[in-house]
């Protein structure tokens, strides 16, 4: 009887394993030889979602820069504004040559500025202890992706602010009389009274740029660029090694871009009212990327560890998470 046992008991398992192994046969021959995991769903969701985000950010990037390209395509003229006949701020020479041109202004805005934060973010990847939570699995890339997209939106940000404001006001240049190449006498009006017309003797592309003085790009987008960069040394830079360096580097980059809002008055560009309201806008803009958009100021417990903690590091103790 116990012999008959085990023979049906082998009989039962061979059965079970036969019916085991056809079914691996099948899953093979339909090409389904893993079955995921509910976890490894949850993780293909999240990077189809976050690839979305991605896909977001760019679509916000490209929203923010609609009233930048409106401007420099020329798709909205500026406001008409009059003046009053002796007005003198209006009568200043008009001087070709200028301090900065805007080509230099954005070659240097953008490549010391996004330089400086890759150099900085791929030496905290390559150095530092850095997590990262984005779909992709390179850090350079995430980190970088971050820091240069959050200074990008804050560029196009900025210039747009500028634009729609140039446009919408249409404040007259210093040297407008000169561009419009006409003269109070050649007017014949009478001093006081407001002329709300005029006929320039000049090209359309002139006159309308000569409309466009309320406030300075090259102040806002100058402060923007270093004051951001600014903020960035303060929080990545805390190399103790030299107190004074960090706080230099910092200086310097403030009096470049005053200067810059400044040759614009010397230029016959701007009024010094529109240099300042040019500066407040790109600080304020600086500020708010820096402390609420970007990264840099976030911090993670984790990375609090002794060695970044260290007196001789380079970089900051305000790691971020990637």
């Amino acid at each position: 009887m116990q012999s008959l046992n085990s023979v049906n008991s082998r009989t039962e398992l061979q059965q079970r394993l036969a019916e085991h192994g056809g079914a691996g046969d099948s899953a093979r021959e339909n090409g389904t030889n893993h079955v995921p995991s509910p976890a490894e769903g949850v993780d293909t969701v999240q990077c189809s979602s976050r690839k979305m985000l991605v896909g977001l950010d760019i679509l916000c990037l490209l929203v923010a820069s609609i009233p930048f390209f409106a401007c420099e395509l020329k798709a909205v003229t500026p406001y008409r504004r009059g003046f009053f006949c002796g007005d003198p701020s209006i009568m200043y020479p008009y001087i070709k040559s200028e301090a900065i041109p805007d080509s230099m202004l954005i070659a240097g805005g953008i490549i010391i500025t996004g330089l400086t934060i890759a150099v900085g973010e791929c030496y905290r990847v390559r150095f530092r202890v850095v997590h990262s939570r984005a779909f992709v699995r390179n850090r350079y890339v995430s980190c970088l992706y971050k820091e240069l997209g959050s200074f990008l939106f804050g560029c196009c940000v900025g210039q747009s602010l500028t634009n729609m404001a140039k446009l919408s006001v249409g404040r007259l240049r210093p040297h407008f009389l000169s561009v419009c190449n006409v003269t109070y006498a050649s007017l014949n009006c009478t001093p006081g009274t407001y002329v709300s017309e005029v006929n320039c003797r000049n090209t359309l592309k002139m006159v309308e740029e000569a409309r466009k003085s309320f406030f300075s790009g090259h102040a806002s987008f100058a402060m923007y660029t270093m004051l951001y960069l600014t903020f960035y040394l303060q929080a990545r830079l805390s190399w103790r090694g030299a107190r004074l360096l960090r706080p230099l580097l910092q200086f310097m980059l403030v009096m470049l871009a005053v200067y810059t809002g400044l040759s614009r008055i010397s230029d016959y560009r701007h009024h010094p009212t529109d240099v300042l309201t040019g500066f407040l806008q790109g600080g304020l803009t600086a500020y708010w990327v820096a402390f609420y958009i970007s990264s840099m100021f976030k911090t993670s417990r984790a990375d609090l560890t002794p060695k970044s903690l260290s007196l001789e590091s380079p970089l900051s103790s305000q790691q971020t998470v990637c």
